[in-house]
C-alpha cells in the first residue's frame, strides 16, 4: 500500500530545491486539515513580503490563534525538523516568486480579463503540478501499466472524460484498457482482477465514493492502484501504490477541478509516452495501423 508518510519525509529536499513545492503541498492538504491546521495553513499561505525577522513562530501562532506547539507539529507533518526549517523555505519562496499570481474570476470581468485569468490559472496548475512531481511514483506507474495483464481506468463525471481520453491514447499504441464510470461496472470489474493487473483511479478530490470503493476492492484482489488526484492525503491517495498528484486552485465559477483536468490530462500524456517507450518497436507499428484505420473515416 502507498504511504503518504514516507513521501512526506522525502519532501524537505524537494522544498529546498523548489520552494514553490511547499506552497503547492500546503494548498493540496486543505481538505484533510483540522480546523487548527487549516488556520495555520491560511496564515502561512497569506504571508506577503516575509523575512527571517517578521515570520516568527510566536507571530504565526498568534495570527492562527493556536499554540506554538501546534505550529511546530504542522511543520513536522510536512516533513520538516521544526518550524525554523519551514520558515527558511517560505522566505526563500517569497524572495524568488513574490506574491501568488492566482486571481479569482468574477462575473463582472470583461472578455480580455476572463481569457487572461483562465489561461493563467491553467498555466499555474501545470507549473504547480510539475513542482510536486514524484518521479519515482511516475516510474512505478509506467512499469505497472506496461506489464499489466488487465488495465482498468476508473473515473466519474469530469474524471470519466479523462479516463476515456487515456483509454483512447493507450489503444493507439495497441495497449488494451477499459474505462468505467458506472459504479456497478467498476465494482464488478475490480472484483475479477488478479495481482498482475492494474487500475488507474482518477478523482480530483480523492474521495469519490465509487472510485475509492472500487480501488479498495482492486487492492484486496492484489492489483496495483495508480491514483491521479489533487489531494495528497485523500483516501484514494492513501491506498495507492503510485500516487500522481495534480495541483490546481478551484474557482466558484469554473469549478474546483477545471484547471486540474488540464494538469491530469498532461500527467497522463506523460505517462502514456513513458509506457509507449517501454513497448519499443511495437509502438510505431501499432500507431501506423490505428492511424491508418482512422484516416479512412475522414471526408475528402
Amino acid at each position: 500500500m502507498g504511504s503518504m508518510n514516507a513521501q512526506v519525509l522525502e519532501r524537505p529536499a524537494v522544498y529546498h530545491a523548489n520552494p514553490r513545492a511547499l506552497i503547492v503541498t500546503i494548498q493540496g492538504l486543505g481538505p484533510s486539515l483540522s480546523p487548527a491546521e487549516s488556520s495555520i495553513a491560511n496564515v502561512l499561505l497569506g504571508t506577503r513580503g516575509v523575512s527571517d525577522e517578521s515570520l516568527r513562530l510566536a507571530h504565526v501562532a498568534v495570527l492562527a490563534d493556536v499554540s506554538e506547539a501546534a505550529v511546530v507539529k504542522f511543520a513536522k507533518r510536512l516533513g520538516f525538523s521544526g518550524f525554523r526549517e519551514l520558515r527558511d523555505v517560505l522566505v526563500a519562496y517569497h524572495r524568488l516568486h513574490g506574491v501568488d499570481l492566482h486571481e479569482e474570476l468574477s462575473l463582472a470581468d470583461d472578455a480580455g480579463t476572463v481569457v487572461r485569468k483562465v489561461f493563467s490559472t491553467a498555466i499555474q496548475a501545470l507549473n504547480d503540478t510539475q513542482a510536486i512531481f514524484d518521479m519515482a511514483a511516475f516510474e512505478r506507474a509506467a512499469a505497472a501499466l506496461g506489464d499489466a495483464s488487465t488495465r482498468l481506468l476508473f473515473g466519474v463525471g469530469g474524471s470519466a472524460t479523462i479516463a476515456r481520453d487515456f483509454e483512447h491514447k493507450l489503444l493507439r499504441i495497441g495497449i488494451a484498457s477499459r474505462a468505467h464510470d458506472d459504479p456497478h461496472l467498476m465494482a464488478m470489474s475490480a472484483s475479477l482482477l488478479q495481482p498482475a493487473d492494474v487500475v488507474v483511479s482518477i478523482s480530483h478530490s480523492g474521495a469519490t465514493a465509487a472510485v475509492v470503493e472500487a480501488s479498495e476492492l482492486a487492492r484486496e484482489r492484489g492489483a496495483a492502484v495508480i491514483a491521479v488526484t489533487n489531494v495528497a492525503e485523500s483516501k484514494l491517495a492513501r491506498i495507492a501504490d503510485a500516487l500522481l498528484l495534480s495541483a490546481s486552485q478551484g474557482s466558484p465559477i469554473t469549478g474546483e477541478n477545471a484547471a486540474s483536468r488540464i494538469a491530469q490530462l498532461t500527467l497522463l500524456d506523460a505517462l502514456f509516452v513513458r509506457v509507449a517507450q517501454r513497448h519499443g518497436g511495437d509502438v510505431l507499428r501499432n500507431l501506423e495501423s490505428t492511424m491508418g484505420s482512422v484516416a479512412r473515416k475522414r471526408l475528402r
